[in-house]
């Protein structure tokens, strides 16, 4: 059933006259999802290479890991991988900001790229400011990470990795 899922989904923008839709390659960062749809090309690979990437936790795993077409020394230079593993990571964020630890806040800081000095600071500061990241109940990713930005620019040593 899987299979033909998956089959479908990827013929269907063809048989919609959308082969022409190109996409950029590796567009989607690094992942299991990028590895395996490698060399594909149209808006369905590409979705469904960020998809997997994303909810299945494997391109913090290759980023941290340098596996699954990920460079570990590499720096993050879009803010579309720290956006789309906060999305897919916002209960567990909460619950890790909420006392300064965890696997999750530990990715977000590497994906963030706080240095190892630095990310006692960070954790210290989600945990104090945890009323103002989290500032509702049904909070969104983009709004978490605003009033994350604005909290690490009014610390002197996380400003630097704020964009605010």
């Amino acid at each position: 059933m899987k299979k033909t899922l998956i089959a479908a989904i990827l013929i269907s923008p063809m048989a919609m006259g959308m082969s022409s839709v190109m996409a950029a390659p590796n567009n989607v960062g690094c992942g299991l999802g990028s590895t395996f749809f490698d060399g594909q090309e149209g808006t369905g690979p590409q979705i469904l290479a960020a998809t997997t990437n994303g909810s299945s936790g494997n391109q913090t795993f290759g980023i941290t890991s340098g596996t699954s077409g990920c460079d570990e020394g590499g720096v993050v230079t879009a803010s579309a991988s720290v956006n789309m593993f906060v999305g897919n990571n916002l209960d567990a964020l909460s619950r890790d900001m909420s006392v300064g630890q965890g696997e999750s806040l530990e990715s977000l800081a590497q994906l963030m790229g706080i240095s190892a000095n630095d990310k006692s600071a960070f954790f210290t500061a989600t945990r104090a400011n945890y009323g103002k990241i989290f500032s509702a109940d049904d909070i969104t990713a983009g709004k978490v990470l605003d009033n994350l930005h604005q909290v690490m620019a009014e610390k002197s040593s996380l400003a630097q990795y704020s964009r605010v």
